[in-house]
């Protein structure tokens, strides 16, 4: 009995020090992101969806700076096929609470022929640093629609951060 609990804790030990932020979220640094997951409004990740012979895709990136410790500035930009072009582009806030849990807001965009759509955005999820530059974020994303008449939408996405 008292070597399972002492293998209990040294997992349990083992586990916490695997999740140390070692100062990703500083003052001063950067990161990087790229998501994966479900496609949907003001997409700066990436996605495929393929449905009765009609496929829609898109990539792009986020990107932030550290302007305080665990607070970043996050910009992203992304591109759409979905029968048309559709770039968007998002700009706001994440802050990462005890380092680790990220929530954000942001004003999120989208631009194609003949018109565009304007959301804001609010997320949360969690970092689970897998090395000392590399974290996987999944990530559950609400965009409210602010023009009237339109729909919000719900993303489920699974981010990989690169933090420097």
């Amino acid at each position: 009995m008292k070597k399972l609990v002492v293998v209990m804790m040294m997992a349990l030990g083992l586990s916490v020090n695997a999740q140390k932020n070692d100062g990703q979220t500083a003052l001063g640094n950067l990161v990087i992101e790229a998501n994966t997951g479900a496609f949907s409004t003001g997409n700066t990740g990436f996605s495929l969806t393929s449905i009765d012979g009609n496929t829609v895709w898109s990539m792009g990136l986020d990107c932030g700076y550290f302007a305080a410790n665990d607070l970043a500035i996050k910009t992203g930009f992304g591109y759409s096929d979905v029968g048309r072009d559709v770039i968007s582009y998002k700009i706001g806030l994440e802050y990462y609470i005890l380092s680790k849990i990220p929530v954000g807001i942001d004003y999120t965009g989208n631009s194609f022929d003949g018109g565009s759509t304007d959301f804001i955005g609010l997320q949360g999820g969690y970092a689970v640093f897998l090395s000392e530059h590399v974290s996987l974020k999944p990530t559950l994303r609400y965009n409210f629609g602010l023009e009237e008449g339109q729909k919000g939408a719900f993303q489920g996405l699974i981010g990989f951060a690169l933090y420097f």
